[in-house]
């Protein structure tokens, strides 16, 4: 059932839910003083939490022992104001792995993400996550996207589940999603947290709010915190017209540039870290870097998103 240390620190919305990128240096190598001011100030700048090493740290890219590494920098740049969750994924062998490793750095919890490769059945999936759940004493948020969608029958269970405390939605079918949300209300007693979790979840803020789901992955907080934070703070206390300005200005044609290369959900961001100037290298293979123009484009509508703060 729900544990209150963590689940009481990210269900009030204080601000956006950071996902920081994974530094790397000119030889490749991983760059734990630069993730580790990277993380520093992302904290600083007003992030509720930290999930270190999740899809837009290119956990997929990881070594074990660099993800590892990263969760540990992670905790130390934190100084515990925020917590710090940390991703599990692969199969269940290796996600336990991963999840006793996050729990040895000092992480609070684990974002729980698909199995790799495999479309499982329920009852596969359920176990899965069971056993996540259970190797470690964290709390754990599991991640429904692509090979893993679960039908609110399966939710509910997940719910009733010891150490699952949260359930983050990157599939963003709001049907679904408002069935599960009813469902697990009326079946298990106690509180049980949401997430969008759809790339640039800012675009389908509006709608989440409406479904009663208004904690959100932020990649934008990356590298536009100002702009970020300003558009949670309008979309939290229901300043519709600000949200909207941002959406029309902002991020509808940031979502419209990601769009014109796959992998651009991390590269893209990891471009406009180092366009604020933090090099946190490029990413790793299988992604590719964005193209030039790409880059400029980005440059260009980020000084836009600015101007329109300075507007408001």
């Amino acid at each position: 059932m729900t544990s209150a240390p963590l689940a009481a620190r990210l269900k009030i919305p204080s601000g956006p839910l950071f996902f920081p990128v994974t530094a790397y240096g000119p030889d490749g190598a991983v760059a734990l003083d630069v993730y580790r001011e990277h993380v520093r100030r992302g904290v600083e700048a007003g992030a509720a939490a930290v999930f270190a090493a999740c899809g837009t740290g290119e956990f997929h890219a990881l070594t074990p022992e660099e993800f590892e590494a990263c969760v540990r920098t992670a905790v130390e740049a934190t100084e515990g104001r925020v917590p710090v969750i940390a991703g599990a994924g692969y199969g269940t062998a290796l996600a336990v792995r991963y999840a006793r490793l996050a729990e040895a750095a000092g992480a609070d919890g684990l974002l729980a993400m698909p199995p790799y490769l495999v479309v499982a059945g329920q009852e596969g999936l359920l176990r899965h996550y069971r056993e996540v759940a259970a190797a470690t004493s964290l709390d754990v948020i599991v991640y429904q996207r692509d090979n893993a969608v679960f039908t609110p029958e399966s939710v509910v269970e997940l719910a009733r589940t010891d150490g699952i405390i949260g359930f983050k939605d990157g599939l963003g079918d709001l049907d679904l999603i408002q069935r599960t949300v009813s469902a697990v209300r009326s079946e298990v007693p106690g509180e049980f947290l949401y997430f969008n979790g759809l790339p640039t979840a800012e675009l389908t803020g509006l709608a989440y709010r409406g479904v009663g789901i208004t904690l959100y992955s932020s990649a934008v907080f990356c590298f536009a915190p100002e702009i970020a934070l300003a558009f949670h703070r309008a979309l939290n206390s229901g300043d519709d017209t600000t949200v909207n300005r941002l959406l029309d200005g902002f991020y509808r044609p940031f979502v419209d540039l990601r769009a014109q290369g796959r992998g651009y959900a991390v590269a893209l961001v990891k471009a406009g870290v180092r366009l604020r100037g933090l090099d946190v290298g490029e990413v790793r293979p299988p992604l590719h870097e964005p193209t030039e123009d790409h880059v400029k484009q980005l440059a260009q509508l980020t000084d836009r998103g600015y101007a329109l703060l300075e507007e408001m």
